[in-house]
């Protein structure tokens, strides 16, 4: 049988390896998200600047105010929507990244609860008579802190869909108004 400190020492140690995988795991699929991000950034780049190539080629090709009108007009709404699109996109790999950041942590968290209790339960087998309140006060003090956890993730997990549900509806609304100020020029 181990003394109090030896389990104590290992479960600290395993604690502590367990913290810094969850971190290393944080880390990679943090610049897995950044990554894509610079993706999408270099690739909005690229096409902007060939659509900006092109734009100009017609402008300087122009011969009246009709045909300035009339080009202006016909890139209204394309870059409307290629502004919407940019933005969902974006939001996607925002959701997606927070949500597997979010997988990995509560992972981490139910495991290391879990080892916890494990712990708690032989040091509560093993304990000396008389000792049953402190075992009730730390179990007590897990529970609460477990509680705490969760109604700190239910509460993100409601501000991330609050913030998804916000940018939908505004690369909605920034649609809408492309197609209405493009049919109105019309």
């Amino acid at each position: 049988m181990f003394s109090y400190q030896d389990q104590f020492s290992a479960a600290t140690k395993t604690h502590f390896q367990a913290q810094l995988d969850l971190i290393n795991t944080l880390t990679t699929k943090t610049f897995e998200g950044l990554e894509k991000i610079v993706e999408l950034n270099l690739s909005a780049a690229k096409a902007s600047l060939e659509e900006s190539a092109a734009t100009a080629q017609q402008f300087a090709s122009i011969k009246d105010p009709q045909e300035l009108l009339a080009l202006a007009q016909a890139q209204a709404q394309p870059t409307a929507e290629k502004a919407a699109a940019y933005g969902r996109h974006l939001a996607s790999i925002v959701s997606a990244t927070q949500a597997e950041l979010t997988k990995a942590t509560e992972a981490q968290v139910a495991e290391t609860s879990r080892k916890v209790s494990a712990l708690v339960d032989e040091i509560a087998k093993n304990a000396p008579a008389g000792s049953e309140n402190a075992v009730a006060l730390l179990k007590s003090a897990i529970g609460n802190a477990n509680a705490s956890y969760e109604q700190l993730t239910k509460n993100t997990k409601q501000a991330v869909e609050t913030l998804e549900g916000h940018l939908s509806n505004a690369a909605k609304q920034f649609t809408q108004a492309a197609e209405k100020t493009t049919s109105r020029k019309k």
